[in-house]
């Protein structure tokens, strides 16, 4: 299996995160020095979706580990509104923690229990960068927040288009 290794992303809590996507395989590794291996897979023998990096939005096929331990991975189908976009994941045993939604055209904000960790770029060619929230003393972003969040980054790439331009996007796709 050949993967895309991409320039490693320079955190500033985190350091180094090397980000791997192979888009025909389905497999996302995210990696570093200073935060757990985040992997998310794609099954299923269907062509995977080109506007997709990992290849589908589908929940049923994809898995998503955070340091060996499966993890819980919903994203949404994404059609008329930004929210439609949003992707949560977190701890099999507890459920979604974490909610990446878009909230302009290029970025994405994540979210660990309702709480702004960061807002997040991807264009969806494996390359992440992100922009921490001022961190409270008692609840600073946190290694698997970072691998969490970069992996849903890059897997399914950040920002959405306004709700007007999707709707009237949908509405020429029916138009004769």
């Amino acid at each position: 299996m050949e993967a895309y290794a991409y320039e490693p992303a320079t955190d500033r809590l985190f350091g180094e995160i090397r980000i791997a996507l192979d888009h025909e395989a389905g497999i996302l590794t995210v990696d570093g020095d200073g935060v757990p291996c985040a992997e998310i897979r794609r099954s299923g023998d269907a062509p995977p979706e080109s506007h997709v990096p990992i290849g589908t939005r589908d929940p049923e096929r994809l898995a998503l580990s955070v340091d060996g331990a499966e993890e819980v991975l919903r994203p949404a189908k994404g059609f008329l509104t930004r929210r439609s976009y949003r992707v949560e994941a977190g701890p099999a045993d507890r459920g979604p923690a974490y909610l990446l939604v878009p909230d302009s055209l290029g970025t994405s904000r994540l979210l660990r229990d309702g709480r702004l960790l960061g807002v997040f770029t991807s264009t969806g060619d494996g390359t992440v960068d992100v922009t921490w929230a001022p961190a409270s003393d008692d609840a600073p972003p946190e290694p698997r927040d970072a691998a969490v969040g970069y992996a849903l980054a890059a897997a399914f790439g950040t920002g959405a288009e306004p709700m007007w331009k999707l709707t009237l996007d949908a509405l020429l796709e029916l138009w004769p």
